[in-house]
Parts: structure tokens; C-alpha cells; sequence
């Protein structure tokens, strides 16, 4: 099912959660970056989420470089045809998003099947948290672009 958030302006595919999340078990908070205290404050509106995600970077990414890829060469056309690739085998069941993300990701966050914890509105780039917080809980984005590269986003709270 795809929808449109005109207010954002922001494109969004979404998905049902257990046709994202499959069988896989969701890390701990006491695992997760946002179970500490300090990363659970928020801004003035207390609004929070927190979302798992799946990085590829691409050769004009800010870093482009990764512990999974030293040097990154591939064009941004190239990392959006490797999220479209992604995106099928998570819709398709094959694979669960924190599998998938424990691969693939080029985040440090794929240690923990890419989830970012608890995160309140200016704690990431705007596009991301914009996608983050358009989100039901559940729902996956389609792609995400932000100087780190391009993004899946699966919102889990």
C-alpha cells in the first residue's frame, strides 16, 4: 500500500507489521542505544519513536566508507536499486528486517539488527526523522535519502 504525506511532502510505502518484522526477535531496550537515560530525552513535545533501520551508502554519502565496506563506490542510483532489492525480499517474507539489516546495513546499528532505540524529534537528520515519525508503528518507508546515504525505516514504536 503506498500513501502520500502531503503535509512533509514525504512518499511512503507501508507495509503491515508482520509481513516487516517476521519472526524476528526484537532487541533488548537494555541492548538498544536508546535505553539509556540521556538518549530518552526529548524535546519540549515529549514525542518519541523508535525505528530500526537499513543504511546503504553510496559514493556521495557523507562518509563513504563502513566497517561492512571500506571504500564505497557505487553511484546513488546504484544503492537505491539495492534498497528496491531489499525492500522485495522484506515484503516477500523471505527475510525479517533485523536479519536483513544485521547483513546488509552499513550503519553500526547493524550489530543490532539496525535498531536505533528511542529517539524524540532533532535527535537525526531531518529527512530521516521526518520519515520516522510520518510512520504507524509497524509501517515501513520506502527510500529515505540523507547525507549518510539512502534509508529503509521500520518504525517499531
Amino acid at each position: 500500500m503506498a500513501w502520500l504525506d502531503g503535509e512533509r511532502g514525504l512518499a511512503l510505502r507501508c507495509f503491515p507489521t508482520h509481513s516487516v518484522l517476521g519472526s524476528a526477535k526484537r532487541p533488548s531496550d537494555s541492548a538498544a542505544p536508546g535505553s539509556s537515560k540521556r538518549a530518552r530525552e526529548v524535546d519540549a513535545s515529549g514525542e518519541t519513536v523508535r525505528a530500526s533501520h537499513l543504511l546503504v551508502k553510496h559514493r556521495d554519502s557523507r562518509r563513504p566508507s563502513s566497517a561492512k565496506e571500506p571504500n564505497v563506490t557505487r553511484s546513488k542510483q546504484e544503492a537505491l536499486q539495492m534498497l528496491a532489492a531489499f525492500q522485495q525480499r522484506l515484503l516477500s517474507g523471505e527475510v525479517a528486517f533485523a536479519e536483513l539489516a544485521a547483513r546488509e546495513s552499513h550503519c553500526s546499528s547493524a550489530s543490532r539488527g539496525g535498531d536505533l532505540g528511542i529517539f524524540g524529534r532533532g535527535k537525526m537528520q531531518k529527512p530521516f526523522e521526518e520519515a520516522a515519525f510520518a510512520l504507524q508503528v509497524g509501517h515501513m518507508s520506502g527510500p529515505v535519502d540523507t547525507d549518510s546515504g539512502v534509508h529503509l525505516i521500520l518504525r517499531t514504536e
